[in-house]
């Protein structure tokens, strides 16, 4: 299915939703949550609604492609992405605060849609429909919770989960504290793990909803988060014991105008359109308004840094474009930089799709692969025991081998310091400009600070405290004392 209907699910008020121009609106309100949901229809709504946060919109997106998206802002505070105002420089400097509405705008949008798919999961649980329709839906929505509860999380620390009792109370004032940290990771590994055994399987599963696999993957990246690397390990052999997922060879391609609905590599992908159903905007981000054929905004810069930490011959750099020469005549590169890349190369990363005629593409978004089990399965063997062996060696070598490189050696990276220096620059050559998980791989090595350094120097502003963003000032007052800051921010 290459194109999801978006369905808007409110969270405390009647629910009103719409699948297309053409269909009239129905209002909850007016129906009977006793005979709601009867139908399976009924509970596609439910269940697709759950996805609608998660897809590609500037405004209410939180996988736009603009500054508005997480990879946009978590890439930008590492090497990756660089910019020189708005919030891609307060992520490039480390420089944001409460007062950044661009930063903490992630929490205050995104988290009431946890609280929308509890409510969803008890209207389904209490449902008297086909049991086997119940269990898929409330499985797509606990995946749905749990996946942006998990991204949420990596970027604030706990957070607010509503109990039911409370959201079923609505007019009733409870100011609620942020969950304990350990609460916070039993709450998104639960919901994954039960997503993950009631989903349809990676054959099974529709292009653009959750499958068993992606379940898996997520749980992967919060044993990851955890340093649980023997959960890490297990759930990675789990999703290679499916025989399903395998390594596409062609890296360049995965990120074209082509479908990859066929392409076993792609974990989960937001597909998205002209149309703006759902938005990819990322050659309007990166491109210059001279690039020939189409140009863009060119609101944000790879560094050099990254670009030089390549290999010549790495065929994953293809799109991090480092000359081009303008609609103007002029050759732009690191020599003759102008103002569009004086920080670095162009980090399109995907097709420039010069056909297209708007702002938007139709190059799906990207946001889980295979090659990650593959990478995150080498660096839980490695960690787990102190010291890389050959199979963590071999693992690696199935991703780089594929990128035109030649294998790395086990005796060249036998201390776990150095094979852990040389995964970070796997991962980040390998996800750049996907879904912005670099931060959290420094972060878990201890990198973040010390990789902002070395690229800003005395301009940067990081210190400890901000690997997690700051929340608003207004969540922190409507907490009435329940709702704690982040430390370092007050």
């Amino acid at each position: 299915m290459k194109k999801l209907k978006l369905i808007i699910l409110g969270l405390l008020m009647p629910l009103t939703f719409g699948c297309n121009p053409e269909l009239e609106s129905i209002n909850y309100d007016e129906i009977n949550p006793a005979i709601f949901p009867a139908s399976e229809a009924d509970v596609e709504a439910l269940v697709v609604a759950a996805y609608y946060p998660l897809r590609g919109s500037w405004w209410d997106g939180i996988h736009t492609t603009s500054e508005n998206g997480i990879m946009f802002i978590n890439d930008a505070s590492t090497e990756i992405l660089q910019g020189n105002y708005g919030v891609q420089q307060l992520a490039t400097l480390h420089s944001y605060n409460p007062t950044n509405e661009s930063v903490t705008r992630y929490y205050d949008r995104f988290y009431n849609r946890i609280s929308s798919n509890t409510l969803s999961i008890d209207r389904l649980e209490k449902s008297s429909v086909n049991d086997i329709i119940k269990k898929k839906g409330i499985a797509e929505l606990k995946c749905a919770r749990g996946f942006l509860c998990y991204e949420l999380f990596d970027m604030y620390g706990p957070l607010v989960v509503a109990p039911l009792e409370v959201l079923q109370n609505p007019l009733t004032e409870t100011p609620l504290a942020r969950l304990g940290y350990d609460e916070m990771v039993s709450f998104i590994e639960k919901d994954l793990l039960d997503a993950a055994a009631d989903l349809p399987s990676p054959a099974d599963a529709a292009y653009g909803r959750f499958s068993q696999g992606f379940a898996r993957m997520l749980l992967i990246r919060l044993y990851l988060h955890e340093k649980r690397w023997a959960d890490v390990e297990a759930q990675a052999n789990a999703i290679m014991a499916m025989n399903y997922y395998e390594l596409n060879p062609d890296y360049v391609d995965m990120f074209s105008t082509a479908s990859q609905e066929d392409n076993k590599e792609v974990m989960f992908a937001v597909p998205a359109d002209y149309a703006g159903t759902s938005e990819n905007q990322w050659q309007m981000m990166v491109l210059p308004s001279n690039y020939p054929e189409r140009g863009g905004w060119a609101t944000i810069q790879s560094s050099w840094k990254f670009y030089d930490s390549f290999e010549s011959n790495d065929v994953r750099k293809t799109n991090l474009i480092a000359e081009y020469t303008g609609t103007d005549g002029v050759t732009y590169n690191r020599s003759n930089p102008s103002n569009v890349m004086q920080m670095g190369p162009l980090p399109l990363k995907i097709a420039t799709d010069a056909a297209r005629n708007t702002a938007l593409t139709t190059v799906d978004i990207i946001l889980y692969r295979y090659a990650d089990v593959i990478l995150s399965k080498a660096e839980a063997i490695a960690n787990k025991n102190g010291a890389p062996n050959q199979e963590a060696i071999d693992l690696v070598n199935l991703i780089r081998e594929r990128a035109n490189l030649d294998p790395i050696l086990l005796a060249n990276y036998a201390s776990i310091d150095s094979f852990n220096e040389m995964i970070l620059l796997e991962r980040s050559h390998e996800y750049w400009c996907e879904n912005g998980q670099y931060r959290a791989d420094l972060i878990r090595h201890g990198k973040f600070s010390e990789h902002n350094i070395d690229l800003n120097g005395a301009s940067s502003q990081t210190a400890p405290y901000k690997v997690l963003y700051p929340f608003s000032l207004e969540r922190i007052s409507e907490g009435k004392g329940a709702f704690l800051q982040n430390p370092g921010y007050n």
